[in-house]
């Protein structure tokens, strides 16, 4: 799906191929509006993203671009490809690895140590993975971690096993995190080598997570990290019970989809954290748009990272919980937006001058509201009173 945003005018555009137009039919689905039909979908990619990018002809940069759901390696091709020319993001990518990041830096508030302290597995190597993981090597980097060893703290694992050197058929992306180490392909055996302190599913593998893996994290670690973040429910590596019960409360737990709370057999109730992209990209687009951005950088998606974390609390952490409330998600996305704003005119990347003064009451004004006035006439009852009178006067 490729959302755009035209002078704050959301567009959603769908393209759908052949095949998936006939599935669509076959299960009653059609007809459906918005779409763009692609007879082959190799004419798209041979100029991906054409039907867009006539909207930055005629819009000019007060368009802004955001795409998700494409192949792994489409995706990152049409990112590094346009994301220097228009203003452009991929959710699948940065989003995706914004909200996870956000959960970490709330997560070492718990375990009282560093990211760069960190050993992050993954299991799943695609668009997911590798933002989180390019993303987590920034922020390693922020905290004074060369880029080479920041990368050596992280190993994925995709469907051939573990990303090594020499293994074969390598993506690019893929290559720039694949380690001087024997093949490996089972998970627990990869887990005991390699003792990640923290572990995170991105694959959409249901039960990936063993409970020999959530055992032998709890062993390795006083506080193991462990983020099952794919969705559904039914592709979760793991569930919330498993891994709060298996490890006897110390997993500091996240999901991508929504479980229940546990409690533990010390009566004590823990509520997992759901890290979802809704957290991200509504105050991205926001602050992009409000002052002018010509280009959206990783640094964006850090800097929302830390601001999604600021706003867990304490008393959120003590309940397990690493993301703020959902229904606190306008004051969140607010937040970062203004971040983005102050930043952009600190940095000198805005466009919208004069500049604001008070950047809140700025981005405020351009916040959507569902509140309408109303266009019907007031209707009004007459007093009953009034209306006994107005009877005996025509008696």
């Amino acid at each position: 799906m490729l959302l755009s945003v035209l002078n704050n005018i959301f567009i959603a555009l769908h393209i759908y191929t052949k095949h998936l137009v006939r599935t669509l039919k076959e299960n009653k689905i059609f007809p459906y509006y918005g779409l763009i039909l692609m007879p082959d979908f190799k004419i798209l990619l041979h100029e991906p993203l054409l039907t867009l990018i006539f909207l930055f002809h005629r819009y000019g940069m007060n368009c802004l671009i955001q795409f998700e759901d494409f192949a792994n390696v489409n995706a990152f091709r049409l990112l590094n490809k346009y994301r220097n020319k228009y203003c452009t993001f991929n959710d699948d990518i940065q989003g995706t690895a914004s909200v996870a990041v956000a959960g970490l830096l709330a997560a070492l508030r718990i375990t009282k140590n560093k990211l760069s302290d960190q050993t992050v597995l993954f299991q799943g190597a695609g668009e997911a993975a590798l933002g989180i993981a390019h993303l987590i090597v920034m922020a390693m980097e922020k905290e004074g971690l060369p880029k080479e060893k920041a990368i050596k703290k992280i190993w994925l694992v995709d469907s051939k096993g573990l990303i090594v050197k020499g293994r074969a058929s390598l993506t690019q992306e893929k290559k720039e995190f694949a380690h001087e180490h024997e093949e490996m392909k089972n998970l627990e055996a990869i887990v005991q080598k390699i003792k990640p302190t923290a572990l995170i599913g991105v694959a959409a593998i249901g039960g990936a997570f063993s409970e020999q893996i959530l055992k032998d994290m709890a062993a390795f670690n006083e506080r193991p990290i462990i983020f099952a973040l794919s969705n559904p429910t039914s592709k979760a590596e793991c569930s919330a019970e498993q891994c709060y019960k298996i490890s006897k409360g110390r997993a500091v737990f996240a999901s991508g989809s929504p479980f229940d709370p546990v409690t533990l057999p010390n009566g004590r109730t823990l509520y997992p954290g759901q890290g979802n992209n809704s957290y991200v990209f509504p105050g991205v687009a926001l602050g992009v748009v409000a002052c002018g951005l010509r280009h959206i950088t990783d640094k964006i998606f850090l800097t929302t990272a830390e601001v999604i974390s600021q706003q867990v609390s304490d008393e959120h952490l003590e309940e397990g919980r690493l993301y703020p409330p959902l229904n606190t998600i306008r004051d969140v996305s607010l937040k970062i937006a203004i971040k983005i704003v102050n930043d952009a005119y600190q940095e000198k990347t805005a466009t919208v001058y004069p500049e604001p003064q008070n950047k809140e009451a700025f981005v405020r004004a351009q916040m959507y509201s569902t509140d309408y006035d109303q266009i019907l006439p007031d209707c009004y009852s007459w007093p009953e009173e009034v209306q006994k009178i107005q009877t005996r006067a025509d008696d």
